[in-house]
């Protein structure tokens, strides 16, 4: 027997049904890299307090923070994936096979030429960092530093903050991450070397052998603290979701509570003058 055609209005409110249920349930369709997962992009390597061992395990700020955006946007925990992303390759243009990343990426409007960014989700100052009997050791002021050699990773806003605030003497030094930055500083190939200050107080507890905080840099003139942003890839339709997920996180305070949770240890330096 054939079956008598369903209207065209019923058909069509059909469609319309399943389509919503796929947005309720964090599916979203093609605007995920996988329908019905979100995939999340770190740093390699990520270091506390971001990411504690395995992203996975939601332990450290970015890591915790990104579980929170994940369920403003629908998803569970067990729908993230994660994977592994360095630093320039995070920034550069072209498309990402990954929804966003987070790795202390700082908002500019040279990079959102090339990527989207949400809506910021920390302050961070830079800070400078040494070891016990470096040329840098006991300096107190910005002037003090410009006769220094001073390094930092390449394209973040350390090393051009060495440009622009310090202005020492001779051409920083640039390495490709910042484990290679603080090997040179290990073995006297730098003076000191150009961080965000979480990252400072962090490498100077945990990882350099008599490591020193120097303090913070001011900012140069007419500039706001670095703003860190998740990023995206150019003209993501996810852009506005994530960030009304970032925005939802700091008006009900869930946002304030993580950073406090993971970040209040490592906010204090002095500022260098």
């Amino acid at each position: 027997m054939i079956r008598p055609a369903r209207p065209v209005a019923a058909l069509a409110a059909a469609a319309a049904l399943a389509l919503g249920l796929a947005a309720c349930d964090g599916s979203g369709g093609g605007d995920y890299v996988t329908p019905g997962k979100i995939t999340i992009a770190t740093a390699e390597p990520a270091y506390p307090p971001y990411v504690i061992d395995d992203p996975e395990d939601g332990e450290g700020f970015e890591a915790a923070l990104a579980y929170a955006v994940a369920e403003e946007l629908g998803f569970e925990p067990s729908d993230v994936v994660w994977v592994r992303s360095d630093f320039n390759a995070a920034i550069a243009p072209g498309p990402k096979d990954y929804d966003f990343n987070l790795q202390q990426v700082s908002i500019s409007d040279e990079r959102a030429e090339d990527v989207d960014f949400s809506s910021p989700y920390y302050e961070a100052p830079q800070a400078v960092v040494t070891v016990a009997g470096s040329a840098a050791e006991g300096v107190t002021t910005v002037a003090g530093l410009q006769g220094l050699l001073l390094g930092a990773q390449t394209g973040t806003t350390s090393l051009g903050t060495i440009e622009d605030v310090i202005q020492p003497a001779q051409s920083a030094a640039v390495f490709n991450t910042n484990d290679e930055a603080v090997i040179a500083l290990q073995n006297d190939q730098v003076d000191a070397i150009v961080v965000d200050l979480p990252t400072a107080l962090y490498l100077t507890a945990a990882v350099l052998e008599n490591g020193v905080v120097l303090g913070q840099l001011p900012l140069a003139e007419g500039e706001a603290a670095d703003q860190w942003g998740i990023v995206l890839e150019k003209g993501s339709p996810l852009t506005d979701e994530v960030t009304a997920a970032v925005d939802a996180l700091r008006e009900s305070g869930a946002l304030a509570a993580i950073t406090e949770e993971w970040m209040s240890d490592y906010a204090g330096a002095p500022v260098l003058q």
